[in-house]
């Protein structure tokens, strides 16, 4: 998978479609992400201690890797590709505009 926690993608099927947000964990084995404020969920969530209050609560539910693209700060939406330097470190490189992502 080429999305990493922290990247800035933008959502390109179901009901949050087009919204953009970070994503918060990657999920490899199961090849889905969690994107802040995207595909909320209410559920219910039972009291731990004295401390936290139980109640319902918004929660981000997971969503396919394969329906985000990560934005690229030049050209918007794009795909990731990837090219070596001199030294054989491998970097993820826009498709489009060809810079680097950090």
């Amino acid at each position: 998978m080429k999305l990493k926690t922290g990247d800035t993608v933008r959502v390109t099927t179901g009901k949050d479609k087009g919204i953009e947000g970070r994503i918060a964990r990657v999920l490899i084995a199961e090849d889905k992400v969690i994107v802040e404020g995207v595909a909320t969920a209410k559920r219910h969530q039972r009291p731990a201690g004295q401390a936290m209050q139980g109640g319902i609560i918004d929660k981000d539910m997971p969503i396919s890797a394969s329906n985000v693209m990560i934005v690229c700060s030049d050209c918007g939406p794009t795909r990731i590709g990837s090219r070596f330097d001199s030294e054989g470190r491998k970097y993820r490189v826009c498709r489009k505009c060809g810079s680097d992502f950090t």
